[in-house]
């Protein structure tokens, strides 16, 4: 406020400045204008945390470890008004996956309870990003419309009406089969200045592998367009539009070497480098998302153009990244950015109290499920942090094969899990319902299907034929049941990794068929394993994989050990 004081009192001099002046004194030129500021405020990857989530640890310049408390929505809104107490003219804006894989107490109500959240934040874009579909395209658009259409197997408006969103999706890459976009491509937002209008406008998007990250039947008929290629057709667009900023917010990203407190950009690598060095240098911020790491990455030092700024926020609410655009008074061009990532807790900010009250409301609502309890664990049920096999993996495949083993529920032999859905660990002793929610939050149905012993082969295949992600050592894996197990060598050529299938210690036979329960999402060619589409005599288990957990755990069990999938070198 104080600096924006200042500029409007500059302007008021410079124009006492241009009064008449004795005929034999020298004019005075007056100084030039201090560039007019803008400010974005930015998050991503919020993932429905309403409630204030466990301290997270960051790396200290020395290398020292540090956990913070911070993120969740009460911090968060609190964060929000401080920032925008500095500059009345304001754009609070997100990267995507504001909803999907959340925590209970938003996921019962169906996101509802944090896209009401984000309206009292004051959310005005939110870009796509790949959980936004998590329950397919027609519960995103009720995301945004509002109503109480069901679509899913829980009943919407469990709590109260819902409104929808106030903010507006964009989604200029999600191109449905007509060719328009699911919505709009961009948006503009105009400031009425003292030194004139200016208008930002934003481009939003989410990765173009979001067909391969959600369940494909919630997505059947879009097409997820390549992100550079789509944003650059775009600026001629804004530009005729008055737009003087052109801002970017896609769902993509980078990381790090370490988790920190995400105002460096050092060792900087991911997804998102590529398609910022295609930009076209019209697009000059670019604010990104959906790998959970913080940074700010400016003077060059991502791509080839000097003042472009990429800025993440990490995940949760942990932080807001406090953008600040210079604007020429006279011109309107932009002049200068720079950014830097506010962490929102550690007892600095305090809490909104309205929105504190608002988020116990559907706490309470969830509590009598969320704090059922479930069943017990001898010991705790790691997850692997490289989504490889893992007792937490395992325990889920055994869990869904006991629900479907018998005939009327499929008559399953095998069950096959994605490493990928399994969030965390599930603890040893009580389980609770909202410990089992965490660990698989999805709410996927099991599917039952007859395969041969080819197809089942190509599938398990298939996993070794998606690249490794940049910063692991092997594929994410498909956790396999009790009794199955098989061997893989990357040496091989692709298509031929499998080297060896054994179900109860016999070998696979190619021609032989077998019923294998999956989830929906892997049913359906989740992951590009595409081969669980060749399923024949398909049966709808009619239950959800959290419930086959939960019924398997009911009686107390022991985590199995992983070591159902063996590598060979």
């Amino acid at each position: 406020m104080r600096r924006l004081a200042l500029l409007i009192a500059t302007l008021t001099l410079t124009a006492c400045a241009t009064a008449p002046r004795h005929a034999d004194v020298p004019p005075t030129v007056p100084p030039p204008l201090p560039p007019f500021p803008i400010q974005i405020l930015a998050f991503n990857d919020f993932h429905g945390n309403l409630e204030t989530p466990p301290p997270v640890e960051f790396t200290e310049a020395d290398g020292s470890k540090v956990k913070v408390t911070t993120g969740g929505a009460a911090h968060l809104a609190a964060m929000l008004e401080k920032l925008r107490a500095t500059n009345p003219y304001t754009v609070t804006v997100s990267a995507g996956d504001t909803i999907g894989a959340t925590p209970l107490t938003s996921a019962l109500f169906l996101d509802e309870p944090t896209i009401e959240t984000m309206n009292r934040l004051k959310l005005e874009f939110n870009a796509v990003g790949n959980h936004e579909f998590d329950k397919g395209v027609l519960e995103l658009k009720r995301m945004q419309q509002g109503g109480c259409i069901q679509h899913t197997r829980r009943m919407p408006c469990a709590v109260e009406p819902f409104q929808g969103s106030k903010f507006r999706y964009l989604a200029a890459n999600v191109i449905q089969p007509d060719g328009t976009t699911v919505f709009p491509s961009s948006g503009i937002k105009q400031f009425d200045t003292p030194v004139g209008t200016i208008r930002i406008g934003f481009i939003g998007m989410t990765l173009k592998d979001t067909k391969n990250l959600v369940t494909p039947g919630g997505v059947a008929g879009l097409t997820f367009a390549d992100e550079a290629a789509t944003a650059n057709a775009l600026v001629p667009k804004l530009k005729a539009e008055g737009a003087n900023a052109i801002v970017l917010l896609i769902h993509q990203g980078g990381k790090l070497p370490t988790f920190n407190r995400g105002n460096g950009c050092d060792g900087f690598y991911g997804e998102i480098k590529p398609i910022v060095e295609q930009l076209d240098p019209a697009i000059t911020t670019v604010v990104s998302g959906h790998t959970h790491w913080a940074y700010v990455c400016q003077n060059g030092a991502v791509d080839t153009k000097p003042g472009q700024l990429l800025t993440s926020a990490g995940k949760f609410g942990y932080m807001v990244t406090e953008i600040r655009l210079g604007f020429d008074p006279k011109t309107k061009a932009l002049v200068d950015q720079s950014a830097v990532n506010d962490i929102v807790g550690d007892g600095q900010n305090g809490e909104d109290a309205a929105v504190k009250a608002y988020v116990d409301k559907y706490v309470a609502a969830a509590a009598p499920l969320a704090n059922r309890l479930v069943g017990r664990l001898t010991t705790v049920a790691k997850r692997s942090e490289y989504d490889g096999e893992s007792p937490a993996a395992d325990l889920i495949a055994d869990s869904m094969l006991a629900a479907t083993r018998d005939k009327a529920k499929g008559g399953a032999q095998i069950a096959l899990v994605n490493a990928t859905g399994v969030r965390v660990d599930l603890p040893g002793g009580e389980v609770l319902y909202k410990d089992a929610f965490k660990m698989m939050p999805f709410g996927n149905n099991l599917v039952v299907m007859t395969l041969t012993g080819a197809d089942l082969k190509e599938a398990v295949e298939q996993q070794f034929a998606i690249p490794v992600r940049e910063g692991f050592n092997d594929p994410s894996v498909l956790a396999p049941s009790m009794g199955f197990g098989y061997t893989f060598d990357l040496s091989r050529p692709q298509g031929s990794r499998i080297v060896g299938m054994t179900l109860n210690g016999k070998p696979i036979d190619p021609k032989a068929s077998y019923r294998v329960v999956v989830n929906n999402y892997l049913a359906s060619g989740g992951d590009s394993i595409k081969a669980f589409t060749k399923g024949r005599d398909i049966t709808d288990a009619g239950i959800i994989d959290i419930d086959a957990l939960i019924a398997w755990i009911a009686g107390g069990r022991t985590p199995p050990k992983a070591d159902r999938i063996t590598r060979a070198f």
